[in-house]
């Protein structure tokens, strides 16, 4: 189902992880002082409350033009990210009659879903394998649907699509110990409580499942992350004005890289969640893809 190399070494000294949170105090008059829990959108402090809805309103905005702005903020690689993402993942059976069970988390416009099942019956000719594709935005998984309309896999059960929250899928429609494959990319930066997401995550694999992540992540080529730089905060707003009538959403989509945690305190928090992951360095509880644009994570659920 997976590749022995996802196999980890040991697993990380647990530490503690919630979410990241400020204190904003508003005064309003005849009104006692308020002190509400806040978190980030981009580099802005918003009320926690507030940042889900926020985040898909820049997802309804940009979901038509989704994989346009990809290009735009991988330099057109994230198709290659994307594959080597799922091959490592080596999903699916060679044994007759064994289903592979996938949930592809934040899976919007369905492109790690379709690779998934594409490498299942390319490399393992496996036709049982599917995957539940989940998105908590509606204008996300239309393009979804629309992708796969044009594929093999349309109207058959090897893919669902589902509207759910990352942060609570909830048993009834996602029991635990269910998924053989977790997979969420480019998604989890985007959510208000990465921890909760991890252990969802946690709760639905099985015993020996794999949980894996593709997120744009911390560059570590001094040369390489000064150029990324000012590529990301001068061209990719820019992009967005041009391509997509859209500045204020790409700019929050780079503002929110530069605040996803650092590839180890990521791989941290995936421990913290119960996952066993690899030595704390590339090649180990990650993978980086070009000097750290991004990079993959992995980790094994044992219990």
């Amino acid at each position: 189902m997976y590749s022995r190399a996802l196999r980890p070494l040991r697993a990380v000294k647990a530490r503690s992880w919630g979410p990241q949170l400020t204190r904003s105090y508003a005064s309003i008059p005849g009104r006692p002082v308020v002190d509400e829990e806040t978190t980030h959108f981009g580099y802005r402090d918003v009320p926690k409350s507030e940042k889900e809805n926020m985040v898909k309103e820049v997802f309804s905005s940009v979901a038509s033009k989704y994989d346009v702005m990809n290009d735009a903020m991988s330099m057109g690689v994230h198709r290659l990210w994307k594959d080597e993402f799922v091959s490592l993942l080596k999903p699916g059976s060679t044994r007759v009659g064994k289903v592979t069970r996938c949930i592809d988390v934040a899976g919007g416009t369905g492109d790690i879903a379709l690779r998934i099942l594409d490498y299942a019956r390319e490399k393992k000719a496996d036709r049982d394998l599917v995957v539940d594709l989940v998105d908590i935005n509606p204008e996300m998984l239309k393009e979804g649907q629309k992708r796969f309309r044009k594929t093999m896999y349309h109207g058959t059960p090897q893919v669902a699509f589902h509207v759910g929250n990352a942060q609570e899928l909830g048993q009834e429609r996602f029991p635990d110990n269910t998924y053989d494959i977790y997979t969420i990319a480019f998604g989890i930066r985007n959510c208000t409580d990465i921890p909760a997401v991890l252990r969802e995550a946690h709760r639905v694999l099985k015993p020996g499942g794999v949980f894996a992540c593709l997120e744009f992540s911390k560059v570590t080529q001094p040369a390489l992350a000064s150029m990324y730089e000012s590529y990301s905060f001068s061209v990719i707003p820019l992009l967005g004005t041009i391509m997509a009538g859209d500045r204020a959403s790409y700019q929050y989509l780079v503002e929110s890289i530069r605040r996803f945690p650092s590839q180890e305190d990521f791989s941290r928090m995936i421990s913290d969640a119960g996952f066993e992951v690899g030595e704390p360095e590339d090649g180990g509880a990650w993978r980086n893809l070009w000097g750290g644009i991004s990079a993959i994570h992995t980790g094994v659920k044992v219990a």
